[in-house]
């Protein structure tokens, strides 16, 4: 219910005709940022971070911490440890070979039967997943694996109620012989999924592709818990926004329907508002119907292209999705007139999914558009807090922070990455809600964050 309050508060607030600027920010509810001793990252006073994962540290399967964090969940595990699935968003090249680095061909070959792509045993696929078991009554990792690979390019994804990391391909790749690095690449399977890592799997889990869940430049997934309908996110210039209705909701590959999002009365809609006459207005509800998919695991890279000849939305990059009760929040990172990015609503009908929706359908709501003004620039992995705020983690050209949203619209710094040019991500709360989980990408990082949060 709080959180439901949280988007309609939300929704009416940014309706106003100013979003908030920097000089408006909330900065009373966790105080100015101050300057970290150590380097690594700004907190207010009273916060502090511990080192999680470090990229190119030895894990205990022999094998190498991945580069490239970014999308990542935690998980309840025994004895109050938390289990973190992170992503990897690494594509395969010869410089470069993620966990396998280093590795004698011969300890190369034992796992090959459980990496999604080889490459040939000379360029496999770079990406995938790391399981890391945090002890948060120590502070320390007690353990660490590589639990997806051969996959690439592993952006983002979601939970799901069950217990399961969804890991997505942001790339669309044949089988083949392709260049990276002015270096020949090597690929043997199809790219372009979604892919289901068990929070519980101690090593390598099957790599299998959801293949109903669609082809194409995946970014985030978020799971409906009484529905199991998945939202699906895509991250291009002119995008979709999709869902997917399992025939047998826990079991996603068992098949199901994919859909794009359309604008009722508006075919083929575009949500960018780049123009200097905006064409969708913060805090406008809009009905939304869904349009079936054919051909979801295409031979060409055109499915949003075939979805908007069919009536399908656009957007701008969409990129971060999470769950917020019963509605869903995302972000496209280089939406609106300044392409600061946007953050968008979608609240689900009653009979979501159902024959009848549409007596009652989902609506769609902009609820915030940033401006060379605003706090928040180029929206990417979005997080719900437990005091009933969204948490943004940016991917700026500049400094990349993140951004607490409270329901009035105000703004508000949370973290401060003034010492690289990487964006932060996969931002996630333990499952107490007592420790922010936030990943600097490059080259990789995973930190656990503690203080005095609100209530």
């Amino acid at each position: 219910m709080l959180r439901r309050r949280f988007l309609q508060g939300l929704a009416v607030a940014a309706a106003a005709p100013a979003l908030p600027l920097r000089s408006q920010a909330a900065t009373d509810l966790l105080g100015p940022l101050r300057p970290d001793p150590a380097g690594v990252l700004d907190l207010p006073e009273g916060f502090s971070h511990r080192i999680v994962s470090r990229a190119g540290d030895r894990m205990d399967d022999g094998l190498l911490v991945p580069h490239a964090h970014d999308g990542m969940a935690a998980f309840a595990a025994a004895d109050g440890r938390i289990r973190l699935i992170c992503n990897h968003e690494l594509a395969p090249s010869k410089q470069h070979q993620g966990a396998f680095a280093g590795l004698e061909e011969r300890d190369f070959e034992k796992l090959r039967p459980r990496i999604y792509d080889a490459g040939g045993g000379s360029t496999p696929g770079a990406g995938g997943t790391t399981t890391t078991v945090y002890n948060p009554a120590t502070g320390r990792t007690e353990r660490q694996h590589l639990s997806l690979a051969g996959t690439e390019t592993n952006c983002a994804g979601g939970p799901t109620p069950w217990g399961s990391w969804l890991s997505c391909e942001e790339c669309f790749h044949g089988p083949g012989a392709g260049l990276k690095d002015l270096q020949i690449v090597m690929r043997e399977q199809r790219h372009g999924y979604v892919f289901e890592v068990p929070a519980h799997a101690d090593g390598l889990v099957e790599p299998r592709p959801i293949r109903a869940m669609g082809r194409f430049e995946h970014e985030a997934a978020a799971v409906d818990a009484t529905s199991g309908i998945v939202y699906l996110t895509e991250d291009r210039h002119h995008s979709l926004f999709y869902r997917y209705i399992p025939d047998v909701p826990g079991s996603l590959h068992e098949g199901g329907k994919l859909q794009a999002l359309a604008i009722d009365g508006r075919p083929s809609f575009a949500t960018h508002n780049w123009s200097d006459d905006p064409d969708l207005r913060v805090g406008e509800p809009l009905p939304v119907r869904w349009i079936d998919l054919d051909n979801v695991d295409p031979d060409k890279n055109d499915l949003r292209e075939r979805g908007v000849e069919a009536g399908a939305a656009t957007f701008a990059r969409g990129e971060g999705l999470s769950a917020a009760d019963e509605n869903f929040v995302f972000t496209c990172t280089i939406g609106g007139r300044a392409r600061l990015g946007q953050v968008f609503a979608y609240w689900p009908s009653p009979k979501e999914g159902s024959a009848d929706e549409g007596q009652s359908p989902g609506h769609l709501v902009l609820i915030a558009e940033s401006t060379s003004e605003s706090l928040l620039a180029n929206a990417d992995n979005i997080a719900m807090a437990p005091w009933g705020d969204l948490v943004v983690c940016e991917d700026t050209a500049g400094h990349c922070g993140l951004v607490g949203i409270r329901p009035d619209g105000r703004q508000y710094a949370i973290a401060d990455n003034a010492y690289t040019n990487s964006e932060l991500a996969g931002a996630c709360f333990s499952p107490d809600g007592r420790i922010l989980f936030v990943n600097i990408q490059y080259p990789g990082t995973t930190l656990a964050i503690t203080g005095p949060w609100p209530t």
